[in-house]
């Protein structure tokens, strides 16, 4: 199993790229970041710097979206980084979310998503595409390759992740849901007759390090509910569409029936102030809390049912801990968990 780490590009942008040098130390494959550009700094720019600093890591945006950035311009960044830097990114794309809606904009279409996948893919692996009725093509690159990575959570995303993705983002720690969305992308795939083996399976939540106790649970559940607020989110636009009777697992629809609102001022925050609908539940089962014993055992449950990789959200205020006891306990006891198995 891959390991990841999510990050926020508040300011100062040095900040982040120390995180991410930090994450490289402790053993993590990938550093992802938020990608909404009035909210926090620029991404890209900042990708730049940390593919300076390290050596290893494999960057990108969880998530862009087909919106806010033309497609073109999009591959441009992907495949000048890489020839810069070696094939070291990752496009995590999805209909958007934070970057359109503080517009007063809407999530694209699926249609778009997945001709925006096409138009990036083929442009950033240095081949020629079709697009607005003009041939194009990147005469300058040479070695670039990369893929793309679908984030979804409703029926017809799922379907176009495991139809056109090179890999499907996830985002929600939950066992059961996780194994139920994985088999609905990899149905999709097979029935495209594309092998479902080739998809990479990544899963993103929090995870917070700390003592079995009531106190550090009531601390680590305060750290965290935020993202239970998030994913809510993403699944009121399901259940509007769908209807509460949608073949859709139960635990999403249930939980949001409280949900009221949602400020996008305090997205992915720690002190969201609009996620008092969150039980300890949700929290518990979407995110991974607890002893570094109970950390590999979910990670353990999540391996098993296909995943190939766990991104860390590092939106709390243990980060450089939590990079730390991943890095020098859970990262290793776990491949060496997989490698016993093998």
């Amino acid at each position: 199993m891959d390991f990841g780490v999510v990050l926020q590009t508040n300011p100062p942008a040095w900040r982040t790229v120390g995180l991410a040098k930090q994450a490289e130390e402790h053993g993590f494959d990938y550093v992802w970041t938020f990608d909404s550009h009035l909210l926090w700094q620029e991404p890209y720019v900042i990708y730049s710097a940390i593919l300076a600093e390290t050596r290893r890591v494999i960057v990108g945006p969880m998530v862009t979206n087909p919106a806010t950035r033309d497609w073109t311009v999009t591959a441009s960044v992907y495949a000048t980084l890489n020839e810069m830097y070696g094939n070291r990114t990752v496009c995590g794309i999805g209909r958007g979310d934070s970057a359109v809606r503080v517009l007063n904009g809407a999530p694209t279409t699926l249609k778009q998503v997945r001709e925006a996948t096409h138009v990036i893919r083929e442009l950033a692996n240095c081949r020629a595409v079709e697009h607005n009725g003009s041939k194009l093509q990147f005469p300058w690159a040479r070695t670039s390759a990369l893929e793309v990575w679908i984030a979804a959570y409703g029926p017809l995303a799922l379907k176009t992740a495991g139809e056109v993705g090179d890999g499907f983002i996830l985002q929600v720690g939950d066992i059961d849901v996780a194994k139920w969305m994985i088999e609905q992308v990899r149905t999709a795939a097979s029935n495209a007759g594309r092998d479902p083996e080739k998809i990479t399976f990544c899963v993103a939540a929090p995870a917070y390090v700390g003592e079995d106790t009531p106190e550090s649970w009531q601390h680590m559940r305060a750290q965290t509910r935020w993202f239970g607020g998030m994913v809510g989110n993403h699944i009121a636009d399901i259940v509007a569409k769908y209807g509460e009777d949608a073949d859709f697992p139960e635990v999403l629809i249930d939980y949001i029936k409280g949900r009221t609102d949602y400020d996008y001022n305090t997205h992915g925050k720690a002190d969201n102030d609009h996620v008092d609908f969150v039980p300890d539940e949700i929290v518990d089962r979407f995110c991974i809390l607890g002893t570094p014993e109970q950390h590999i055992a979910k990670l353990v449950e999540l391996k098993a049912i296909g995943v190939d990789q766990f991104a860390v959200y590092l939106q709390h205020d243990n980060k450089e801990e939590t990079l730390r006891v991943y890095g020098e306990s859970i990262i290793p006891q776990l491949r060496e968990h997989v490698t016993a198995k093998a």
